[in-house]
């Protein structure tokens, strides 16, 4: 069944491989980030729709909902998937990163299910929250990242034991291929992540992980998935 299906962050890295895939499959893919001429780009390569979108604005998130009712005449699923993260020790105080990192990974999130939770009061609609696997393993300089990625795990649990009638993913990638380390300002961070993205997954996995779960009959709600590369202890 063609679903329609709106993807947060979607200019790059696990939200654009993830348009492709749902798009290739067959679903109805509306396209939000804040870099408009990369989404105009690939909504014109895989056949979707687009309109701007900055999650950490409760109103801009709010036209991006209504933008795709208004084409499409429902949503189907929403894809929470823009995020940063700028590693820094903590001692570094870094301050406005940890500001940046929990308005667009939390704040972010919570502005995505006040404007589709609405459209689902009367039963239907699955929501994909892209968490981490740094919801359930801390690494040096990634404290308030994995913070922020453990709430998103918690807000998703959550929403799934408050309503029986919605389905609610969580997936948590390894390390995957994306412009996340790009944001590190910090040497001593940069030099970390270098190590550890040795061994990446291709992000069009985690569009695949998604592609599952919205995929499955609408009796079964896949609650989580963890991608990992496999050589990840």
């Amino acid at each position: 069944m063609s679903k329609v299906v709106l993807i947060s962050g979607a200019s790059s890295g696990i939200g654009e491989a993830t348009a492709r895939v749902l798009a290739a499959a067959g679903h109805k893919v509306f396209l939000g980030a804040r870099r408009e001429d990369r989404l105009e780009a690939l909504a014109t390569e895989i056949g979707a729709s687009y309109a701007p979108l900055d999650v950490t604005s409760r109103e801009s998130f709010q036209s991006f909902v209504d933008a795709a009712v208004a084409e499409h005449g429902r949503v189907d699923v929403l894809v929470n998937n823009a995020g940063v993260m700028p590693l820094s020790l903590m001692d570094s105080l870094k301050v406005d990163e940890w500001d940046r990192m929990v308005d667009v990974n939390i704040k972010g999130v919570l502005n995505g299910l006040a404007a589709v939770l609405p459209l689902f009061t009367g039963g239907g609609g699955h929501v994909v929250n892209v968490a981490s696997i740094g919801a359930h393993l801390v690494t040096p300089t990634a404290a308030v990242y994995c913070a922020t990625k453990y709430a998103v795990w918690a807000l998703s649990e959550g929403l799934r034991q408050e309503r029986d009638d919605l389905r609610v993913t969580v997936i948590s990638p390894g390390v995957t291929e994306s412009e996340l380390a790009s944001t590190i300002t910090e040497d001593y961070a940069a030099s970390f992540m270098d190590e550890y993205r040795k061994n990446a997954l291709p992000a069009s996995a985690i569009g695949d992980a998604i592609a599952y779960a919205i995929s499955q009959p609408e009796s079964v709600d896949v609650n989580e998935i963890v991608v990992r590369p496999v050589a990840t202890r």
